[in-house]
C-alpha cells in the first residue's frame, strides 16, 4: 500500500547490501573512534565498540538499522545468558532490519509468516538532525509488546517522534516464548543469574549496556536514558525498574498498559514445571537434546504454555510489587498509564473474531465464571451497547486500569510518579484491527494510543485534524518527561504527581486533554482491588 514504511528495510530500498567501498574502508582504519558526544563527521558513519557501522539519512535525521549488541544465541549459547558482540572488520551496513526473534505468525501487518531465526539479537537508532539543545541528546530506548512471544523492534518507527522531541529512540530485539523464558534445573545449574527463565529480560539489560558504552558515539547522553515500552514492552519495564541488576542503567521509565497482573514473574518452581511440560512436548530428557532442537520444533512446542520472567535470582529476587513496596525499586521518574477501553481488543479476539459474539443470554454465566457475582453486579448487560464490550469493559479495568492505578501508589514514594490514561474514543483502530474490517467499535483499547506516538508498523495512521493535535501534544508530553522527566505539553495541563490525579487525554471534540480524580471509581477499582 501506499503509506507503508518498509518494515524490513530502510525507506529507500529492500535489498540487503554487503561489504563496504574502499573509502569507507580507509576512514574505519584511520579515523580514532569518537570518546564522546559529537556529530561525527560522516553523519551516516559511525564507530560502536564493535566496529565501524554504516546508516543512512532519511527525510528526519538519520538511522542505523540492525545493530547486533550481543552475539548470536545459537548452538551452545541457546538458553544461555546474552554474550557481547565479537569486533568485526570494515565497515557493518545497518541499513536493513535485523531478524525477528523466533515467533509465530499473527495478525499484525508483516507478521504473516513466522519467524525461525534465532540470530535476532540487534537494535536500531534513529538521530534526528542537528546538535541537541544542550549538547547530547536525551535517549529513549523501547522495548516492543507482543505477550513476551512475539513483535520486533521493528515494530514503531519512531523517526518522526525523534525529530519532534529532540531525543535519540533506540528500539530493542530481544528473545522470546521458550527461547527467552525456558526454565529448568539443568539451565538453572548453569545460570549466574541464580534461576533460569530470564534470557529475554537479560537480553534487554544487555542492550541497554551497549546503550550506556555506545549511545554518545550517536550524539545521544547515556546519562538521560528512559526505557518505555507499551504492553508487555512497559511490563518489561516494570521488571527492569525492580531489578537490581538494572540500576544505573536508565534513568525514567515510562509504562503504557504494562502493569497487568502487577507486573508479576513467575515462581521458579512454577517455572521449572512448566519446562518440564515443554521438553515432554519434544521428547527431550537434557538440555543436549532442546539444544539439538530445530528452531521450528520449540516453537511449536512452547504453545499452551505461560512464558515470562521467573522470580528468585538476581534478576528478580521477588515479585516486583514486593521489591516496589520495600523500597527496592530504582528512584526514578515514571510515566504511567493505560487506556480507557483496554480490554475490548482481548473480548473481541475472544469472541466476535471467531464467529461467536457474546450473547445476551451467555453474559451472565461468562461473567460469574470469569469474575464474580460481584463484578456481574457491577457491570449490569443493560449499561453497555454488547455483551462483548461490557465483558471487554470488566476485563480491561480489571487487568489494566486498576493495575496501572495500583502501580503508581507503589511507585508514588520512589520518585515522582506520573499517571494518564489515554482516552481517545474516536481514533481508528491500530493497522492489524484496520485491515480487519470490522466495524467493531473498540474505542480506546490496547494499543490504540501507539499509533498517535509512532508510525506503527512503519504505518502513516489516518487520523483526523482533531486526532493529530492530540497526537502532537502527546508527543510533547512524552518529548518534554524524556528531556526533563516531567510530562508537558504547551497550552495542556501539566500532568499531575499526584496520584489522586490523573491526566486524561481526548481530543478537542471530546472535552480535551485534563486532569481527573474520579478514574478509579469509574472503572470500578474498589471492586478489583480486593478481587
Amino acid at each position: 500500500m501506499s503509506d507503508t514504511v518498509s518494515r524490513r528495510s530502510s525507506a529507500t530500498t529492500r535489498l540487503w547490501r554487503l561489504g563496504a567501498a574502499a573509502t569507507a574502508l580507509a576512514i574505519a582504519l584511520l579515523t580514532p573512534a569518537p570518546v564522546q558526544a559529537v556529530e561525527p563527521r560522516q553523519p551516516t558513519l559511525v564507530r560502536t565498540d564493535a566496529g565501524w557501522i554504516r546508516g543512512e539519512t532519511t527525510t528526519e535525521g538519520r538511522q542505523f538499522l540492525g545493530i547486533p549488541y550481543a552475539q548470536p544465541p545459537v548452538g551452545d549459547l541457546r538458553w544461555t545468558e546474552p554474550r557481547s558482540t565479537r569486533p568485526w572488520h570494515g565497515v557493518r551496513e545497518a541499513r536493513e532490519f535485523g531478524n525477528r526473534c523466533v515467533q509465530t505468525a499473527s495478525w499484525d501487518p508483516g507478521y504473516e509468516q513466522p519467524s525461525h531465526t534465532e540470530d535476532c539479537l540487534d537494535l536500531n537508532v534513529y538521530v534526528p538532525e542537528g546538535r541537541g539543545s544542550r549538547g547530547a541528546r536525551p535517549v529513549m530506548v523501547w522495548l516492543h509488546g507482543g505477550g513476551l512471544t512475539a513483535g520486533a523492534g521493528e515494530d514503531i518507527v519512531p523517526d518522526t517522534f525523534a525529530r519532534r522531541t529532540g531525543a535519540v529512540v533506540v528500539t530493542v530485539n530481544y528473545r522470546l516464548g521458550a527461547m527467552g523464558f525456558l526454565a529448568t534445573t539443568d539451565l538453572d545449574a548453569e545460570s549466574r543469574d541464580g534461576v533460569s527463565g530470564n534470557f529475554g529480560m537479560l537480553d534487554q539489560q544487555a542492550a541497554l549496556r551497549w546503550v550506556r558504552a555506545n549511545i554518545g558515539r550517536f550524539g545521544g547522553d547515556p546519562g538521560r536514558v528512559t526505557i518505555a515500552g507499551e504492553s508487555a514492552g512497559g511490563r518489561s519495564v516494570c521488571n527492569q525498574m525492580a531489578s537490581p541488576t538494572s540500576k544505573g542503567l536508565f534513568h525514567a521509565g515510562i509504562v503504557q498498559s504494562g502493569a497487568y497482573g502487577d507486573c508479576a514473574a513467575r515462581t521458579q518452581d512454577t517455572a521449572v514445571a512448566q519446562g518440564k511440560a515443554f521438553m515432554a512436548k519434544l521428547d527431550c530428557a537434557d538440555m543436549a537434546c532442546l539444544r539439538a532442537k530445530p528452531a521450528a520444533e520449540i516453537l511449536a512446542a512452547q504453545a499452551g504454555l505461560n512464558w515470562g520472567p521467573v522470580i528468585g535470582g538476581d534478576f528478580l529476587p521477588e515479585q516486583p510489587a514486593a521489591l516496589y513496596a520495600k523500597g527496592a525499586a530504582a528512584r526514578v521518574p515514571v510515566l504511567n498509564g493505560a487506556n480507557q477501553d483496554e480490554g475490548r481488543l482481548f473480548a473481541f479476539a475472544r469472541f466476535d473474531a471467531v464467529g461467536t459474539p457474546l450473547t445476551a443470554e451467555q453474559y451472565p454465566g461468562v461473567m460469574r465464571t470469569d469474575f464474580g457475582d460481584r463484578a456481574l453486579d457491577r457491570y449490569p448487560l443493560s449499561a453497555y451497547p454488547s455483551p462483548t464490550i461490557a465483558y471487554g469493559t470488566a476485563q480491561g479495568d480489571q487487568r489494566f486500569a486498576c493495575s496501572a492505578l495500583r502501580l503508581t501508589g507503589l511507585l508514588a514514594d520512589r520518585g515522582p510518579v506520573y499517571a494518564y490514561e489515554f482516552a481517545d474514543r474516536t481514533s481508528s483502530p491500530f493497522a492489524s484491527l484496520r485491515d480487519l474490517g470490522t466495524d467493531f467499535d473498540f474505542g480506546a483499547t490496547h494499543v490504540n494510543e501507539v499509533q498517535y506516538l509512532f508510525k506503527h508498523f512503519g504505518l502513516e495512521t489516518p487520523l483526523n485534524a482533531g486526532q493529530r493535535t492530540l497526537s502532537r501534544q502527546m508527543i510533547d508530553y512524552w518529548g518534554s518527561f524524556i528531556r526533563d522527566g516531567v510530562p508537558r505539553a504547551a497550552g495542556q495541563p501539566a500532568a499531575p504527581a499526584d496520584g489522586g490525579k490523573v491526566l486524561t487525554l481526548r481530543t478537542a471534540g471530546q472535552g480535551g486533554n485534563g486532569l481527573s480524580t474520579t478514574v478509579h471509581s469509574e472503572h470500578q477499582c474498589d471492586l478489583w482491588d480486593h478481587l
